[in-house]
């Protein structure tokens, strides 16, 4: 087969020619996508990795056009291509945290399939043309649109993605109208939207999906491994090193001028629960814990195990009043809790500050709340005992020569 011709110094491309580079240049995003990909798939990976497939196997049915399986070959090819076309708007939708289910692909490929069926696909490459280009132009603007409202913590690289969805649907809005105003054979459509130009414009899409594919899949490896590094392997809460750095960071911000409040808590007699119960009580014991702060506290408070049955809460902007609140509701819905076993869960003691007149110290606040708490276990235990940050810098001032 004649791959190219010569014609006035212009070397053309013949359509299977075309088609062999898109499919060669589909299957290498595939292959990389793959090799790249992580054990724990995103939806949108997991569509778009459909898309390129489905964009593959369509465009090598193409590649049966002009033999005796064109008749049934094309109007498939019509489908897969408008399946993986709508791929790409379901991978759009999940960005978003939306839907996506597979029977979004159905009208669309079943319609183009059907559109060609009904018009000679034995003769005629471009049976149901019209249908086909409208309705990926339809699930191209569909996937812009997702696109470019995509949560912000990803707005650069969707932004990028969705500007390129945009061109092409543009670009297959003017090749739709062409095509219904002369037809496949005008001298307009063979130029600017015949195969070569609209490859280059399948390409340009599929490389950019591929690009967003893996950028976000990389973002989320390393948001996932500074999770790990974060966090506490037991309860989820922020560690002790993770949790002091945030909490530093935030008394240095303009905004600290609120005032912000300290929780030192630790489960009274954990020790015997470990002893009587066994280890996986214990840890129970830890996870409800854990729980109970994250449901009595607001997203924007820190809350960290401070170490062993010890924890640590930062409250921006709270009173050292509302710092009590907190650890007394905390209390109450820890015991409100089932322990596996049948057994309640180990009561808790609490010591509460927050920052003072002078300027905050986190060092301070902690030693502070640290005296709080060991006054209330010298108290008998289960209880909030709440430290004053004036008096504390008074006392201070008073042992310092």
């Amino acid at each position: 087969m004649v791959t190219a011709a010569l014609q006035e110094g212009t070397i053309v491309l013949d359509p299977f020619s075309v088609r062999m580079v898109l499919g060669l240049v589909t299957l290498t995003l595939i292959v990389i996508s793959y090799l790249s990909s992580q054990r724990k798939r995103s939806p949108y990976a997991g569509w778009w990795r459909a898309a390129l497939c489905l964009f593959f196997v369509g465009n090598a049915a193409f590649l049966l056009n002009g033999t005796s399986l064109q008749i049934w070959a094309n109007p498939v090819g019509k489908a897969l291509v408008v399946a993986g076309a709508f791929c790409v708007w379901a991978g759009a939708r999940t960005l978003r945290d939306r839907r996506a289910s597979p029977w979004l692909l159905l009208p669309g490929s079943l319609l183009s399939a059907l559109a060609a069926v009904l018009d000679g696909p034995d003769s005629n490459v471009w049976s149901g043309g019209l249908v086909y280009l409208a309705l990926t132009t339809l699930a191209i603007t569909l996937a812009a649109t997702e696109l470019w409202f995509a949560r912000p913590a990803r707005s650069r690289i969707t932004k990028f993605l969705s500007v390129t969805a945009a061109v092409t649907a543009v670009y297959y809005l003017f090749r739709t109208a062409t095509y219904a105003i002369e037809g496949p054979d005008g001298e307009v459509f063979r130029t600017f939207f015949g195969y070569a130009p609209a490859a280059l414009m399948h390409l340009m899409l599929l490389v950019s999906v591929s690009s967003t594919m893996n950028t976000l899949s990389n973002k989320q490896l390393i948001r996932r491994l500074k999770e790990r590094a974060e966090r506490d392997h037991l309860t989820g809460l922020l560690n002790r090193g993770a949790f002091l750095d945030l909490a530093a960071r935030h008394l240095v911000r303009p905004a600290s001028d609120r005032g912000a409040a300290l929780i030192l808590a630790d489960l009274d007699n954990f020790k015997a629960v470990n002893d009587e119960h066994g280890h996986s009580a214990g840890d129970a014991a830890l996870r409800a814990f854990a729980v109970a702060c994250t449901s009595s506290v607001r997203t924007t408070d820190l809350v960290g195990r401070y170490g062993g049955e010890e924890f640590i809460l930062f409250l921006p902007g709270a009173t050292q009043q509302r710092a009590e609140a907190i650890a007394s509701e905390i209390s109450s819905r820890l015991s409100a809790m089932e322990a596996p076993d049948g057994q309640p869960f180990p009561t808790v003691s609490y010591g509460v500050t927050s920052t003072g007149v002078e300027a905050p110290d986190l060092a301070f606040m902690i030693n502070v709340a640290d005296a709080a708490l060991y006054s209330a276990k010298a108290q008998g235990r289960n209880r909030v005992v709440g430290a004053d940050p004036v008096q504390a810098e008074s006392d201070v001032d008073k042992i310092t020569p």
